[in-house]
């Protein structure tokens, strides 16, 4: 169990953590991907993989920074081009920005649901008197939280658009989070971060903040703690 009353902050990853959108996400990447390999190398391409793909590749990162890390893993080089790029496969932003387009769509077909276990959290946490955040590299993280009725529950919002706007570096940086802390006038060592992917753990160690939860839904506890997680739940009710 862990010794709320020892911090001020808990600052939440989006994506897999409070919402079941990894699915989403993953499902788009999918779809990106295996268009864009399908186009350039023919039918015998070797499909994007939704589970073990998505989590070493893309899981946390910046969108474009997630293309760019698939693609040289499978020897392909492509431009970076620009943010603005139209959706399609001439460059790595085109790649990244056909991506979001297509979880817009996904997010419409299918909805958004939170996990129960962080929904109860998160109000005993608010009941504590804790500031809460969320910290994501999405750019969809509005839509997200509006879209799960719990975008009222969280004082400070460091996404993929504020990242953008600000400069600051994705994780596994710590930036988002050391800026989601600022916002709130906490000190890191006074917050806790929760995440779901080994990007997002080193992020918070790299921040030196005073706890880092790591949350396996796909079965990675191990590769969470070795990426510096000090405690591990596979579900965040866990902790209630």
């Amino acid at each position: 169990m862990v010794d709320w009353s020892r911090f001020q902050a808990v600052l939440f990853d989006l994506d897999g953590v409070l919402t079941d959108t990894a699915s989403i996400h993953a499902t788009a990447w999918k779809e990106a991907f295996d268009g864009f390999l399908r186009r350039t190398q023919g039918d015998g391409f070797v499909p994007f993989d939704a589970t073990s793909d998505y989590l070493r590749y893309v899981d946390g990162r910046p969108r474009f920074e997630g293309v760019d890390a698939f693609l040289r893993a499978r020897d392909i080089s492509l431009p970076w081009g620009e943010a603005t790029d139209r959706p399609g496969d001439d460059t790595v932003c085109s790649v990244g920005n056909l991506k979001n387009e297509l979880v817009g769509r996904v997010l419409a077909e299918r909805g958004v649901t939170p996990y129960p276990g962080s929904i109860h959290l998160i109000r005993k946490l608010a009941d504590q008197g804790l500031h809460l955040a969320v910290v994501t590299s999405s750019a969809n993280a509005q839509a997200v939280l509006t879209a799960a009725g719990i975008s009222e529950l969280f004082e400070v919002r460091v996404d993929g658009q504020v990242a953008a706007a600000l400069g600051l570096k994705g994780k596994p940086h710590p930036d988002p989070f050391l800026e989601a802390a600022r916002r709130l006038q906490v000190p890191p060592a006074a917050a806790v971060v929760v995440e779901d992917a080994t990007s997002g753990v080193k992020s918070g160690k790299a921040g030196h903040f005073g706890l880092v939860i790591g949350v396996a839904r796909h079965g990675n506890g191990s590769e969470l703690t070795e990426a510096g997680a000090d405690l591990v739940v596979e579900d965040l009710g866990e902790l209630v």
